[in-house]
């Protein structure tokens, strides 16, 4: 009788164990598999300038895929990663006193690339426009 108790204790500690350890390697590769799926799926880099003369009492409101993402004052810039594939970005003016119209431009990120635009502001509207800098010039914004 103590050994049919013996056995089915041995028995319970062996499938608790079993599905411990199941549970333990869950949890250490869970994390390695969704790491694993970021490093394959690598960003690009998004920098957007103001120009100084934009306004001292503007900001460009800056969307990504319709989600505010900065509003950028003078003398800063937004500068951060971006997933790969299609967005669509949109600038306006904040505050928006002349009630303008906020303008959009469609980029398609590929991994690795650094995409730069300058915000633009007329009397009329605020615009991004895609900038090619020189090699000094990217220096200059530590790039």
């Amino acid at each position: 009788m103590r050994r049919r108790q013996q056995s089915c204790y041995i028995k319970f500690i062996r499938a608790l164990t079993s599905y411990v350890s199941r549970f333990v390697l869950i949890l250490i590769f869970l994390p390695a598999a969704s790491v694993a799926n970021a490093a394959a799926k690598p960003d690009g880099r998004l920098i957007v300038i103001r120009v100084e003369n934009f306004g001292w009492n503007l900001a460009a409101n800056l969307k990504i895929d319709g989600q505010t993402v900065a509003n950028i004052v003078q003398g800063r810039r937004y500068d951060h990663r971006i997933s790969a594939g299609p967005h669509v970005l949109t600038v306006s003016v904040v505050p928006n006193l002349q009630l303008s119209q906020p303008t959009s431009i469609t980029v398609n990120v590929r991994p690795g690339r650094i995409y730069i635009f300058t915000a633009l502001w007329d009397s009329e509207h605020v615009y991004l426009r895609p900038t090619t800098l020189s090699p000094a010039e990217m220096a200059e914004l530590g790039l």
